[in-house]
Formats: structure tokens, sequence, C-alpha cells
């Protein structure tokens, strides 16, 4: 297979067709905005990893909160995936991240599945009847999906930014110092609680509010996140995103994000990649196929957008 016709240059394609293509941005979660923030590690996870922002002094961040939609002018004011994007900056000068949306779940569990379900929205986009017969048939070979769209189906519109919990989703691997390992799972839980709008108070809202409102917010002080670590029994699956943990399996608290305020420099964060498989010694990917899926189409929406295409 060519470098034309790979999988993640016909899912970026595809996602293009779907949300259309807008010179400059990114294919998935198009508008968003960079914050300046503090990580201070709890210590909790030191016996896990080696990882130096997760067990060691205070480290610096920055955080890339988004609307889902690959098209920039989606509404904030309609219900729909909400992304918080970490990279934290390392003591040795490098950077590691972390990827976070408003799902307990991710719809689907490989790459190819991943290709199926772009083309089924598009083909029900291309239709134009509003039946989404194509996405019906899509989860009836993919039942595994479902419960994911239902979670999609029982989303509210976010107060905040400040207010939305966002779950890393994949299954990652802690590697302590005498080589010990421990799967896990990431979810950041906000300090303010989750809270969505009625609908009066989507009434009232501007389109695009979510960026202006945080930044208003932080104007009154920061806010902040706590990040916990689920950790997987031998028996949990790690390759399969669509699975959700046993309830009873231990959690910790890994440490505390604290967002202070905007970026000085918008268009160079805007420039940056946030990518799942950029990790740290301590961290290793685990047998799920979809973080480097990920990688290889941001990777190709980079060099669209940098190209001005």
């Amino acid at each position: 297979m060519t470098a034309e016709t790979s999988l993640p240059v016909q899912v970026v394609n595809t996602m293009e067709h779907l949300d259309g293509r807008h010179a400059g941005y990114r294919r998935a979660h198009a508008r968003g905005a960079c914050f300046v923030a503090t990580f201070t590690p709890s210590g909790d996870a030191a016996k896990y990893t080696t990882a130096a922002h997760l067990a060691g002094a205070p480290v610096s961040a920055t955080v890339r909160f988004s609307n889902g939609s690959g098209n920039p002018a989606m509404p904030d004011t309609q219900p729909g995936g909400r992304g918080m994007a970490v990279k934290f900056a390392l003591p040795d000068g490098s950077f590691t991240d972390l990827i976070g949306v408003n799902l307990p779940r991710f719809l689907v569990a490989t790459p190819e599945q991943f290709l199926a379900l772009v083309r089924a929205l598009a083909a029900d986009k291309d239709a134009g009847t509003g039946d989404k017969v194509n996405l019906q048939a899509f989860l009836g070979a993919n039942p595994s999906s479902i419960p994911a769209f239902q979670a999609l189906g029982e989303m509210g519109v976010p107060a905040s930014f400040a207010t939305t919990g966002y779950q890393a989703l994949h299954a990652f691997v802690w590697v302590n110092a005498d080589g010990d390992r421990q799967a896990v799972r990431y979810r950041w839980v906000p300090s303010l609680g989750e809270q969505n709008l009625g609908p009066d108070e989507i009434a009232r809202e501007e389109e695009q509010f979510l960026i202006g409102e945080l930044t208003s917010r932080l104007a009154d002080g920061p806010v902040s996140f706590t990040l916990h670590a689920t950790l997987a029994d031998p028996s949990d699956p790690t390759h399969d995103a669509t699975v959700v943990w046993p309830s009873d399996r231990p959690s910790i608290e890994v440490g505390t994000l604290t967002v202070t305020g905007e970026v000085s420099d918008q268009d160079h964060w805007a420039a940056q990649i946030f990518d799942p498989t950029n990790l740290t010694p301590g961290i290793e990917l685990s047998d799920d196929p979809l973080p480097q899926l990920r990688n290889a189409a941001y990777s190709v929406s980079y060099d669209r957008r940098t190209h001005g295409e």
C-alpha cells in the first residue's frame, strides 16, 4: 500500500470530506486555545513509574482545550466532543503528552473500524436524508461501538472547559525502577465538578463561548484538575478502548494540574502536535493499536495544515 493510499491518509481524507477542509486547522478538534499550567505530582505514582513528571517536583505544562469537530465553525452550544490535551515540560528539556476527551470509552477498537466509521458518517452526510442508515449498518456490524454512541447521545453542553471531565481512553503501561509493569488508564477530574448548561442558559450563550468563558474565569483565579489513574487487573483488556474496566479497580490520585491563564503566543502553540505516543521513560504504549493510528493521522494533518491546506 502506497503512502497516498495508506489507512491514515484514507482516514484524514474521509474526515476532510465529512467536516470540510479548513486551511491551517487540525482535521479534528479544529478550534481550540492553549493555556499555561503547572502540574504538581502527589508522589503516589512513584512506586509504579519512573516518569519524572509523575513522581518528582512540579513541572510546567501547556493545555489545549478544544471543540471536537474538524469544522472550526461548529457551535459550542451543541453537545459533542470536547478535548483537553496536556504537554508536560520535563526537567531534561523534553516533553510528554496526555490527550483526553469527554467520553467514557472510545468509539472503536481498531484503526480499520475507525476508517469504516468515518466512511459511514461521510456517506450519511452525502445522502442528506438524516436517517443515518450507514451509521446504523456500521453499529450493526460493530456492536462494541454502541455504548460509546449511547454516551454521545446523552451528552449535555458543558458550562465551561473547566467543568468537564476528560478521559485518556487508551491504556498505557507504567514501568518502575525494578522493571515492574502496571497497565493504567487516566482521567482528569475538574475541581469545580462537572456542570452542564440548561436549555435557557444555552439559549443565552454565544455560539462559540467556551474559550472566552475560560479566559474570563481565569482572570478571577486559576482552575484545577486532578489526574487519576485506574490500575488494571491482569484480566482487564488493554487493547480495546471500547471496553470500560470494572468500577472496583483501584485508582490513585496522580497529581494536580493548575491552569492559570492563556499562553502568550497562541499561534506558536496552535502549530504544535499533542500526540498520545509522545511518551517518556517510565511510560510505554500498551497493545491498544489506536494511539499509533492517531500518531500517523496527526502527522498527515500537520503536514497539510502547515502547508496552508
